[in-house]
C-alpha cells in the first residue's frame, strides 16, 4: 500500500469513535510538538495551514461532519484528541481552526474542554445555528442543514427560536479560560452575515477584556475563507498557540 501523504508529508490515520481522522507530519517539527486542527473542510483555502506546516506544525482533521458541533461530536473529538496525541506525541493543547461550520464545533470544543484547546482561529464562523443554517436572521435558510441541525441539537421551530446553547453563548466559558481568539471574516457575507456571527463574538469578548484580534475583510462575501498572505493569521498563532 502506497503511503499517504500531503504536501509532501506524512499522513497519519488516526481514527476514534468509529469516525476517520489523520495527522499530517510535518518534515522538521518543532519542539513540544504544537498542532493546528481544522474541525472542517481541511485542505480549503489552506494558506494558514500550508504556512504552519512548513514552519514545523502538526496539522490534524477529524470527520464529524453534518453534526452541526452537537453533545455527541464534540465528545467524539474529545477522543479523537486523545488518540492523536498517544500516537503521535502531540502537544497537550491544540489550535483550533473553525471555518463556516467548523466554527461550530470548533468553539463548542473549545467550551467544553478548554485545558485543551491553545487558542482559536475563526474564519467566517457560523457562531449562531439560527443565523446559519436556521436563516431566522438575514440570511436564507438552508433547507436540509437545518433540518439535520434541529435533529443533532434536539429542536424544533417553536424551540430553535430560543436555543441558548449556541456558540455565541459561550463566550463567558471562553473569556474565563482565556482562550484568545483570531477572527477573520468578510463585511459582505450574506450567508454567515458577521453581523449576527464573528461582530457579537467581537463585542463580548472585548467587553469582556478577552484577547481577540479581527480582521474584516471589506466587500468580501463568505468565499474565499482566510488571507492569501497568511502571516497576520500564522503570527497570531505563533504567540498564542504554544
Amino acid at each position: 500500500m502506497a503511503e499517504e501523504t500531503w504536501m509532501g508529508c506524512e499522513k497519519r490515520p488516526v481514527s476514534a469513535a468509529g469516525r476517520d481522522g489523520f495527522v499530517v507530519v510535518p518534515r522538521k517539527p518543532l519542539p513540544g510538538n504544537p498542532w493546528a486542527w481544522r474541525t472542517e473542510f481541511f485542505g480549503a483555502f489552506d494558506w494558514a495551514d500550508r504556512a504552519l506546516l512548513e514552519e514545523g506544525w502538526h496539522l490534524a482533521y477529524y470527520k464529524v461532519s453534518d453534526m452541526f458541533g452537537c453533545p455527541e461530536a464534540v465528545a467524539d473529538m474529545r477522543k479523537f484528541q486523545a488518540a492523536a496525541e498517544e500516537a503521535l506525541g502531540l502537544a497537550p493543547k491544540a489550535a483550533l481552526f473553525g471555518f463556516s461550520r467548523g466554527g461550530l464545533y470548533a468553539v463548542n470544543y473549545a467550551a467544553a474542554y478548554p485545558e485543551k484547546v491553545s487558542l482559536l482561529y475563526l474564519d467566517a464562523p457560523v457562531l449562531d445555528i439560527r443565523s446559519w443554517p436556521g436563516g431566522l436572521g438575514s440570511a436564507p435558510r438552508s433547507d436540509w442543514d437545518w433540518e439535520e441541525c434541529k435533529k443533532w441539537c434536539g429542536l424544533d421551530e417553536e424551540s430553535a427560536p430560543h436555543f441558548d446553547r449556541n456558540p455565541i453563548d459561550r463566550a463567558p466559558e471562553l473569556l474565563r479560560a482565556n482562550i484568545p481568539v483570531i477572527l477573520v471574516a468578510g463585511d459582505a457575507d450574506e450567508v454567515v452575515p458577521f453581523s449576527e456571527n464573528g461582530a457579537k463574538l467581537q463585542k463580548l469578548y472585548e467587553s469582556g477584556g478577552g484577547t481577540i484580534r479581527t480582521i474584516l475583510k471589506p466587500g468580501c462575501g463568505h468565499h474565499p475563507h482566510s488571507l492569501e498572505d497568511p502571516s497576520p493569521i500564522t503570527a497570531f498563532i505563533q504567540e498564542y498557540g504554544r
